[in-house]
């Protein structure tokens, strides 16, 4: 950002149109020699006078370019930068989201369940600039699609790009949560882990109650969060695999009992969300339940720019000089 130190000096900018006008267009300034041409009959003098013409009004155009350069270099322009630095210990975030084929649910209009997690997860992410946030999806097997980290554009980035059932047609929360547990550690520091899921586990070598345990001993908190509603819904999504769409009907239900006993087991909290707006309001108690104290400084550095537009001004008045002694062989004294 630019501003002025002395930004009163812009007053004499109001001058340059006066002077433009007494030096350039009043008609008493006198320098101008009338001759008269009425009884000449031969070719007019028009190239040369036209280029004549055109350098003069080049020369005035830096002569006053030059002077309004000066005048915005008294005003003392100097370029600000803030820098935000934060002084509190971050906490660290892993988001386990389910990508399994269930998730296509349309029962979260206007979007599926899927699309709907992802939304929030963008605006939870966006909140929360001072901690290091990672990404875990699972269906049939869990991947880490981002570490922890503070580079919050790089997470939406993967987090947009994610599709149901590209990990496969099943249900690995153990692996889930398992994987999100390993990069939470290897991160260090204080962290939470957010689960998402609307199904039962099914797949996996891990089961969830045993990466529970080793989240708990770790010292992470898990908010388990079963996403959609219960009874028979259509789903419908496009088959990572062959290209197909798949559509149809399916009795939706996820293991409660389970899901709790992952939020008490670590000191964490169990929620259902069967809505939109019922997942948007889990996400924010989540983040009032894991606010850190945020102590920032603000770094301002500012660096003096006024030598740029002297130069400005010097390039203008050598031009001015130039093209009237030079070019147009005035005598300048």
């Amino acid at each position: 950002m630019i501003s002025f130190e002395s930004p009163g000096y812009f007053m004499l900018l109001s001058l340059v149109p006066v002077g433009i006008y007494f030096m350039h267009a009043f008609s008493g300034r006198g320098g101008r020699i009338s001759f008269s041409f009425s009884n000449w009959h031969g070719e007019a003098f028009t190239y040369r006078a036209r280029l004549l013409r055109g350098a003069l009004f080049i020369a005035h155009v830096c002569f006053w370019s030059a002077a309004s350069a000066i005048i915005v270099a008294l005003a003392g322009p100097v370029r600000t930068e803030r820098e935000t630095i934060y002084l509190s210990d971050a906490l660290g975030i892993m988001i386990v989201l389910d990508e399994s084929p269930s998730m296509s649910a349309r029962d979260f209009l206007p979007e599926n369940r899927f699309e709907s997690a992802k939304q929030v997860i963008r605006e939870f992410v966006d909140g929360r600039p001072n901690d290091a946030v990672g990404l875990v999806s699972f269906g049939r097997d869990a991947s880490l699609r981002v570490p922890p980290t503070r580079d919050t554009q790089a997470l939406l980035d993967r987090l947009g790009a994610l599709k149901i059932a590209s990990l496969g047609d099943g249900t690995a929360i153990g692996m889930g949560l398992a994987v999100a547990t390993m990069h939470l550690e290897r991160a260090g520091g204080a962290g939470v882990i957010v689960l998402l899921t609307d199904g039962e586990n099914n797949a996996g070598e891990i089961l969830p109650e045993t990466a529970t345990e080793i989240a708990a001993r770790l010292g992470f908190r898990i908010y388990a969060v079963g996403i959609g509603t219960t009874g028979e819904v259509a789903v419908e999504y496009t088959d990572p695999e062959t290209g197909r769409v798949r559509a149809g009907l399916f009795e939706s239900r996820f293991n409660e009992e389970l899901l709790r006993v992952i939020a008490d087991t670590t000191g964490g909290r169990y929620y259902s969300a069967q809505s939109p707006g019922a997942l948007n309001a889990v996400f924010r108690s989540i983040d009032r339940l894991e606010t850190n104290e945020k102590r920032v400084r603000i770094d301002v550095r500012t660096e003096a720019i006024y030598d740029r537009f002297l130069l400005v001004a010097g390039i203008g008045l050598l031009s001015n000089f130039f093209i009237r002694s030079a070019f147009l062989r005035e005598v300048l004294a």
